[in-house]
């Protein structure tokens, strides 16, 4: 090869690398994904109501708030979890740290990465049957996010500046710089780690109207390949870790409609699941022995709270409790803290069971009968079930 054409092909190569080194620059200073934030002019941007790759921005979040509580879990209490109640925790610092599509696995490492940025004092995790599965969720759990040992900041910056060279960031950046990113809703990082309302009621949103969205949501929920017991195995052992960190841990069933326990009774999988709350019991009665302050509460089933008409039936636009069968608004949220710690407005008395060893089987044949009383008295609920389980799977 002459001199010529060395000199040529690294000048093209130069060039190459200097363009992409720009491109990532550019993405990084704008970050239109808030892979770097916390507290800082750039969360208060309105973005788009789909929140892509919310788990780099709290895993980030987390390191720097460094909160005294932490939420853990998926979509149902990363909307329905409140953090606005820093006088429920004695004006402690707050963070929902729960992300949308969130398996326990994802959960899990969500769960240990908090516990390792920052001193937490109480973790309040949202668990729910179908979701209990060590299989890869959608949440974006991406490897080096959760990474423990020295050096958090350092490795996080080599990742986003990596990320800064995709080409969705690229054109996301660009929609920012030339003013069309159809902002509709805050990020939850302004919220401290809670999705905005705006985001879930706004009419480009895939989840607005609560009649068109239960269809998919009940399928979902019924389809869900959860509780298995590796995972059982898993979240065992990561409470154990957590409580012999110092972490109070108060665990709870989310409280879904009662159509989806209805749906997982027509799919076949009642049995399994109240055998995991069976276990879920036993499980709490073991570590609180060896000394943990861990304490899990059953939301879910069939209360005053879960019962809520739906619209199918009353001709409503929307519910009082409920985005849709499976996501429950912030007032139930205010609701479950306030059965977990007292405080607040408290609840309806029959809304909130907590699963001790002693309790578990007159719990579960609680639910039994109160499953039999809600197929009877319901039965227009239960035809639309039906009907709805029987539908082809939408496109996810």
């Amino acid at each position: 090869m002459d001199s010529d054409a060395r000199r040529y092909l690294a000048s093209f190569f130069a060039c190459v690398l200097l363009t992409l080194a720009l491109i990532s620059a550019v993405n990084y200073h704008v970050d239109p994904y808030l892979l770097h934030q916390w507290d800082s002019p750039l969360v208060q941007r309105l973005r788009p109501t789909y929140e892509k790759l919310a788990v780099w921005g709290k895993t980030y979040a987390v390191a720097r708030y460094r909160p005294a509580v932490v939420y853990i879990g998926n979509s149902r209490t990363e909307m329905g979890l409140p953090t606005s109640v820093r006088a429920l925790f004695e004006g402690k610092s707050v963070f929902n740290s729960a992300v949308s599509g969130a398996s326990i696995g994802d959960a899990i490492r969500l769960a240990e990465h908090a516990a390792r940025v920052s001193h937490v004092d109480t973790m309040v995790w949202g668990i729910d049957a179908p979701s209990f599965s060590l299989e890869l969720g959608s949440a974006g759990v991406e490897p080096g996010l959760t990474d423990g040992g020295p050096a958090f900041f350092a490795r996080r910056a080599l990742l986003n500046i990596k990320r800064g060279l995709t080409l969705d960031m690229t054109r996301d950046t660009w929609r920012i710089l030339s003013g069309s990113y159809d902002g509709a809703c805050l990020s939850s990082l302004a919220l401290h780690g809670q999705r905005d309302q705006a985001c879930i009621t706004s009419r480009k949103h895939g989840w607005a109207g609560t009649a068109r969205a239960f269809a998919p949501r009940l399928q979902e929920f019924g389809d869900g390949l959860g509780p298995t017991m590796p995972a059982l195995q898993a979240f065992d052992a990561s409470v154990g870790q957590l409580c012999r960190g110092g972490t109070r841990l108060r665990v709870y069933i989310n409280p879904t409609h009662a159509l989806t326990l209805a749906a997982l009774y027509w799919r076949g999988k009642w049995e399994a699941m109240q055998q995991w709350q069976h276990d879920l019991a036993r499980l709490a009665g073991r570590h609180q022995r060896q000394g943990c302050d861990v304490r899990v509460f059953d939301f879910s089933g069939f209360n005053s709270i879960t019962s809520e008409p739906i619209p199918q039936v009353t001709g409503a636009r929307e519910m009082r409790y409920y985005w849709e069968a499976s996501h429950y608004r912030d007032n139930v949220g205010r609701f479950i803290l306030a059965r977990l710690f007292g405080g607040l407005r408290q609840p309806p008395a029959d809304f909130g069971v907590e699963l001790t060893e002693s309790g578990i089987a007159a719990h579960l044949a609680d639910m039994r009968a109160a499953r039999e009383r809600y197929h009877a008295q319901h039965a227009e609920e239960m035809a639309y079930l039906r009907h709805v389980l029987s539908l082809p799977r939408e496109p996810q």
